[in-house]
């Protein structure tokens, strides 16, 4: 039976994953369906053309990909990962959704979505995750 963490538990869990923390990144929405991350673009996140650097999205959805994965039984960690740029973000915040495509007893597939506050598709990323054993 698989045991899903509460937001507050997600949020205090996951203060460890300071890459992202300490970026700005913060967990606003988590059941055991979907997740969403977010964070407010400050000059730390661009690159040198004034762009958001690719690090910080990526950054975004996986720790979309980790909230929505890491329940209170057992750990998941990234198998394989790629992410598709699709618009450079026009808006102050970006947004990653993260929705299961397969949730299996050893491992899943995961859709992350980001866009940002304009509304613009900013990147698809997909992960596929292994299920760490309880032990």
């Amino acid at each position: 039976m698989k045991t899903e963490r509460n937001i507050e538990e997600a949020r205090e869990f996951f203060k460890g994953d300071r890459f992202a923390t300490e970026n700005g990144m913060i967990i606003e929405e988590l059941d055991g369906e979907h997740a969403v991350t977010s964070v407010i673009l400050t000059d730390r996140h661009k690159n040198a053309l004034g762009g958001v650097m690719g690090g910080a999205i990526f950054t975004l959805a996986d720790f979309a990909f980790a909230a929505l994965t890491n329940d209170k039984e057992r750990a998941t960690v990234a198998q394989q990962v790629s992410i598709n740029y699709l618009s450079a973000s026009k808006g102050t915040k970006l947004t990653a959704t993260a929705r299961y495509k397969k949730d299996g007893r050893n491992s899943c597939v995961v859709n992350i979505d980001v866009t940002d506050d304009t509304g613009r598709e900013i990147a698809q990323f997909v992960g596929t995750g292994f299920k760490l054993s309880k032990e």
